[in-house]
């Protein structure tokens, strides 16, 4: 049997350590002395090392406890410091990212990224993002699909930003949480997303995903915009929600339509920003189909006007 001081002693910890972790539970005295002092066995010290071991690795109190109730746990403790050491290390890039940005800008700018990084947590979130989607598309849309739109149109931040990244994060993010500045003659909603309009705006967007997933490799290969399988499935997709037919008429109307249209090119310009040119956004894809809709169009007319 040891006395408090032996085993610290022993375990080449203070006298206060023991202490601290016999009142808290994690290290179960053998007894008391005829004095009332503590005693120990000699398992404390082989406990007391695992305890060590375990706050070396700075796990919290209580998951050693449970450790030491339960070695099966100790996966799920280390899987759980993990996920919490991965958030800490993004916030630390986060951090380390924007300090250069700041650093390396004229005296001029730093004011102004200052306020738009200090507006952003680290690492930041995309509530806001969502927010904005989920104001910005038209009501009643089947859950399953707002989840997929929300998918492809909220870029994550990067776990490991460069300062550009965070920069137009920070941007983007000051988009999305500024009112939506009024557009002449509209509310400020395409066409599409309007009631009374005549259009079914899920059975668009379905169709509108698979137009631009087709139109991503080329814009991957910077092809330019051009008739064929892209394009005739975003026609499709507008012809159907309105129960129209894909005919040459209904393409010189979309293309007007289309074009009077309230945009959000500032969002998508700053996404591509954050996300790299390898993977195309939907509103590029958007604007690729429309220029391919507008060249065909023209063709079309030409050849209906010979000179």
């Amino acid at each position: 049997m040891w006395s408090i001081g032996e085993l610290a002693e022993r375990a080449g910890v203070t006298v206060k350590t023991v202490r601290f972790y016999s009142d808290r539970g994690l290290l179960p005295e053998a007894g008391r002395s005829a004095g009332g002092h503590r005693r120990y066995g000699p398992e404390a010290l082989d406990r007391l090392r695992l305890i060590r071991s375990l706050r070396t690795l700075d796990l919290p109190v209580p998951d050693v406890g449970r450790v030491l109730e339960r070695e099966d746990v100790l996966e799920d403790v280390i899987a759980g410091q993990l996920r919490e050491l991965g958030s800490q290390l993004a916030a630390l890039r986060w951090r380390e990212a924007a300090l250069h940005l700041l650093r390396d800008c004229s005296a001029g700018e730093r004011a102004d990224r200052l306020r738009l990084v200090g507006a952003v947590s680290a690492p930041p979130g995309t509530d806001a993002l969502t927010r904005f989607w989920r104001g910005w598309l038209p009501p009643r849309l089947p859950a399953r699909l707002v989840s997929s739109i929300l998918e492809q149109a909220v870029p994550q931040p990067p776990a490991d930003p460069t300062p550009a990244q965070v920069l137009a994060f920070a941007r983007l993010h000051a988009f999305v949480s500024r009112p939506c500045p009024p557009t002449p003659g509209a509310d400020g909603q395409p066409a599409a997303h309007k009631s009374g309009s005549g259009y079914r705006p899920a059975m668009l967007y379905e169709g509108l995903g698979e137009a631009y997933a087709l139109a991503s490799p080329e814009l991957r290969a910077q092809r330019p915009p051009h008739d064929g399988e892209a394009l005739d499935c975003f026609v499709a997709a507008y012809a159907r929600s309105c129960g129209a037919r894909d005919t040459p008429a209904f393409r010189r109307a979309l293309g007007g339509m289309l074009a009077a249209d309230p945009r959000i090119d500032r969002y998508w310009q700053l996404t591509a920003e954050l996300t790299g040119p390898s993977q195309p956004t939907p509103g590029a894809a958007h604007d690729w189909l429309c220029a391919a809709l507008d060249a065909g169009t023209a063709r079309s007319e030409g050849s209906d006007h010979p000179l």
